[in-house]
């Protein structure tokens, strides 16, 4: 990615947090957090990385609330952001938290087997 795309990227990002947690009332959008954004070389193409807060029914009623709001959410950023043409936007969840935590858990899971171990050994 060019450095254009990346401060266009940032810039985005940063628009996008504003426009989705002020501007955008649709009740099936909860605590959305824009956790990146990935603008193509030719600026055609945003796709904005999403963490939701909640359960998989609320990530699912969010995207179908953003994908409704996509218009209004583009025609916002094309007012603040001033570009020959704005981005089309693709929004996709962010699965790296996720999957972050669970080898978080993992590990966790790990530490907690070998402490017994080792009191077992000292007790000897």
């Amino acid at each position: 990615m060019s450095h254009r795309a990346n401060r266009v990227g940032e810039q985005m990002k940063k628009e996008l947090s504003e426009i989705i947690g002020r501007k955008i009332k649709d009740p099936r959008i909860g605590f959305v957090t824009v956790t990146d954004v990935q603008v193509t070389g030719d600026l055609q193409q945003a796709k904005v990385y999403i963490s939701v807060l909640g359960d998989d029914e609320q990530k699912e009623n969010t995207l179908k609330g953003l994908a409704k709001a996509k218009g209004f959410i583009r025609t916002e950023l094309g007012q603040r952001i001033r570009l020959r043409k704005t981005p089309e936007i693709i929004f996709e969840f962010d699965e790296t938290i996720g999957y972050g935590n669970r080898i978080n858990s993992i590990l966790h899971q790990l530490q907690n087997e070998e402490k017994p171990n080792e009191t077992e050994n000292e007790t000897e």
